[in-house]
Order: C-alpha cells, then sequence, then structure tokens
C-alpha cells in the first residue's frame, strides 16, 4: 500500500547499564544525536544534542542523563521528533560514547549495556552492544528523509574507537554493508 506511510515522526532513544563494581570508577555513557544538512548530509554536523545541549528548535531533547548507570530502567533517554525538524536537515545520526576519564573503557568493560529505539509503543531496534565490544562508541540509528519528505529509519550498530571528543567527527560517516 502506498501514499499511506507518514515515515518515522517521533522517536525514543533509550540507554541502560549496569553500575561499575564497588571500589571502580563509574561507567559514563552518554546518547549523541548529530543532524546533518541536504547539501552535506555525510559531511560536519550542523549541530550536536548531548548532554547539557539541546537543538536550537527543541526537537532533539536528552530527557534522562545518567553519569553511572544507577538509575532505576533506562538510565538515558533522548526524544527526536523527526517530523518538526526543518526541511533543510536530511539526515539525523545517533550513536552512544564512552566517556574516558580515569582509565580506557570500551563496551566489554560495561556491565549488561542496552540500547532500544522505539517509535510510540513500536520497538525500532533493540541491542546489547555485543558486536562492538571493544569499540568506545558506536553509532545505532541513522534516520534519513527519503525524496517524499519523509523519515526512513536505517538500523545498525557501528563501532568506532574515538573519544567525546572525536567521535562526532566521525559518526556521521557512510557505513559500508
Amino acid at each position: 500500500m502506498t501514499g499511506f506511510s507518514k515515515g518515522i515522526r517521533k522517536v525514543e532513544v533509550a540507554l541502560k547499564w549496569d553500575p561499575s563494581p564497588g571500589g571502580r570508577p563509574p561507567t559514563d555513557l552518554d546518547i549523541v544525536a548529530a543532524t546533518f544538512v541536504s547539501g552535506d548530509a555525510y559531511g560536519t554536523p550542523a549541530y550536536l544534542v548531548h548532554f547539557d545541549s539541546r537543538s536550537p528548535d527543541g526537537t532533539i531533547v536528552l530527557n534522562r542523563d545518567s553519569t553511572d548507570g544507577r538509575g532505576f530502567g533506562w538510565d538515558e533517554v533522548m526524544t527526536l521528533e523527526l517530523e518538526r525538524l526543518s526541511d533543510r536537515y536530511a539526515r539525523v545520526v545517533v550513536g552512544v560514547v564512552i566517556q574516558q576519564r580515569s582509565e580506557h573503557k570500551t563496551f566489554v568493560h560495561v556491565l549488561n549495556p542496552a540500547m532500544r529505539i522505539r517509535e510510540g509503543y513500536t520497538v525500532l531496534a533493540e541491542d546489547d552492544f555485543g558486536s562492538v565490544l571493544g569499540a568506545t562508541a558506536a553509532t545505532i540509528a541513522e534516520f534519513v528523509r527519503d525524496d517524499s519528505g519523509e523519515w526512513t529509519f536505517r538500523p545498525g550498530v557501528h563501532g568506532f574507537d574515538e573519544d567525546p571528543a572525536g567521535f562526532p567527527r566521525v559518526m556521521g560517516r557512510a557505513h559500508q554493508p
């Protein structure tokens, strides 16, 4: 059936993990969203949304932030209102990065990490980062505006060996299947 699809409109990205064992430094994961304009859909992000920031128009917001995984349920939650994004934006990439404060950590060092992406009650993707255990960061979702102006979801977890400062510069690169 064609002509009735509304595409992806509003999504929630959620992240959780267990706290570090006693005596170990806390583990801090962060959700990061990068927006890309039509003329530079794989180049430099127009803007980033992460802890201590939000999109200029309020369409992408980090609703919950944790620095140690000690929350109940989902520790970090970000809402993306794609249907409200300006037409100038063609792509949004969402990733997760591990803060590298007192020691080098990869996903293998994170206790029970999990992510979920859903639209309303429909789960679009779930993952435990098992395919990127040696990475310090990973992209977890890509949303692309099609020719009709509707947003489509491209799932996939892709690992990177980047710190929080370097990850935003590379997270928008195209992935090869």
